[in-house]
């Protein structure tokens, strides 16, 4: 693992930095414009020393006007997953789509007993486990080889693949994960804890302001769900066949069209009832063309008043296309405890040339391996890398309907990964069945607009779409 923070960190740059900070703790009490406080934060150890007094108040917005940029380099998916779930932070990943992964290497971790020591067997056990997932990478090369479109091969990768990643996010983002990983649950795997110790070294030197704040935070690694383990025994984990929706925001439809009447007239519900009402009968079509304002317009913050909970099963491979988008609320499970290694998807490319079979050896395989190595006593957290890309599970989210839109927009194209798409249009039908007035506007440009963004890389559908 290598971190690396990209820019600012001269020491020019570091004052300039933290002088920006100080003048946002400054403004607020301080006579003069915003110029005239910029020009008294002239001293840097007292712009660092007021900067840390209004952090120990708990006054932490200053600090999200500090943006540090990270390069880190040689690391699992398992902090991809990490570091997407924080919403605030801005990230960019190697896509696994397009490059060839057989030769990115992968991590090797330090095997610990279930007590957290190192094993007594750690050397002989890292043998086997470098040779196994050598084994993976070679079979995963040589399905490419067979013709097998790296994003489809990427199913059957280990948890454990090289990723990199440029990481940016705001002081006080940078401190919630710092904390999280050196203190938090997600301390308990050793990997996060390396990069939670690499950021912090960081910090020391190039965001000194959060040093001690992130010194003085309390460790806090209660397990949540131990009073859930107590009364009830885990059940059998089981995949949904497709995506359901579970919950929704009864009358999506009227709720929008209320809310924009209500927004803009500044009136009340009845009113606005009232004013769509009549709209109505002057014009049966008038709710349709209402709505297409509505969703078609710059800013649709009337969307944002309506939700839909949605349960959806989807690949580790392909959860990332899923968690990048921010604006919903995402509940993905943890890694630990270790799912059912038993739940995984076959790429129909897979089946086509014949090879599913040795595709379910493959994790098959992997499931006896798992087992194998959690018989040596091995803490579970060092065993997460014996997750394949394939692996399966359910997440659960709640988004509004300008989320939904979005969503659809991008994922249900034709360029889209297949099962994300796969995903997205399923999300779009149950959308339509329970609001079809916003259900016209959900799904992709081409279909709705009239309209492919796409540029010469089209796919050429949008040739044969009559928007009506």
């Amino acid at each position: 693992m290598k971190v690396e923070l990209l820019g600012g960190y001269s020491e020019k740059e570091v004052e300039e930095r933290i002088k920006k900070v100080a003048a946002a703790g400054k403004l607020s009490r301080f006579p003069g414009n915003v110029f005239d406080v910029l020009e008294s934060c002239d001293d840097y150890e007292k712009n660092l020393k007021l900067i840390k007094r209004i952090i120990k108040m708990g006054h932490k917005s200053i600090i999200e006007h500090d943006y540090l940029v990270f390069a880190i380099c040689d690391v699992s998916p398992i902090i991809e997953q990490t570091i997407i779930g924080n919403r605030l932070t801005s990230f960019t990943i190697k896509s696994r789509r397009e490059v060839d992964f057989r030769t990115v290497g992968f991590y090797t971790p330090e095997f610990r007993t279930k007590e957290g020591e190192i094993h007594s067997e750690n050397n002989e056990i890292q043998l086997e486990y470098n040779e196994y997932m050598k084994s993976l990478f070679n079979k995963y090369g040589s399905f490419v080889d067979r013709g097998i479109k790296t994003e489809d091969a990427r199913f059957m990768l280990p948890y454990s693949y090289n990723s990199n990643i440029i990481m940016g996010l705001d002081g006080r983002e940078l401190e919630k994960l710092i904390y999280q990983l050196k203190y938090g649950k997600l301390s308990k795997m050793s990997e996060l804890k390396e990069l939670g110790e690499c950021l912090k070294d960081l910090v020391d030197k190039y965001a000194p302001y959060l040093s001690d704040s992130i010194n003085e935070l309390e460790e806090h690694t209660v397990e949540p769900y131990e009073y859930l383990e107590k009364h009830f025994e885990r059940p059998d984990i089981k995949i949904l066949e497709k995506v359901k929706l579970i919950n929704y925001t009864q009358n999506p439809d009227e709720i929008v069209l209320e809310s924009a009447v209500m927004f803009y007239y500044q009136c009340t519900k009845e009113q606005a009832k009232e004013i769509l009402s009549e709209m109505q009968k002057n014009n049966p079509d008038s709710t349709k063309e209402f709505m297409k304002i509505i969703m078609t317009k710059e800013d649709r913050r009337e969307l944002e008043q309506v939700n839909f909970q949605f349960q959806i099963p989807i690949s580790l491979s392909i959860l990332t296309h899923l968690t990048r988008h921010r604006m919903h609320s995402l509940l993905v499970p943890d890694f630990i405890k270790m799912w059912n290694l038993e739940n995984y998807i076959v790429p129909e490319s897979i089946k086509e040339i014949g090879a599913e079979d040795e595709y379910r050896e493959i994790f098959n395989n992997n499931k006896k391996m798992y087992e194998k190595f959690a018989s040596k006593g091995i803490l579970e957290q060092d065993l997460v890398y014996f997750y394949l890309g394939g692996q399966m599970c359910n997440v659960l989210t709640t988004m509004n309907a300008r989320t939904v839109q979005w969503i659809t927009r991008l994922r249900c194209c034709n360029k889209a990964q297949w099962q994300i798409r796969d995903v997205a249009k399923q999300i779009a039908k149950e959308v339509k069945q329970v609001a079809p007035l916003i259900g016209k506007w959900i799904g992709t440009t081409c279909e709705t607009e009239g309209i492919c963004y796409e540029g010469k890389e089209y796919c050429g559908k949008i040739k044969n779409i009559i928007v009506k």
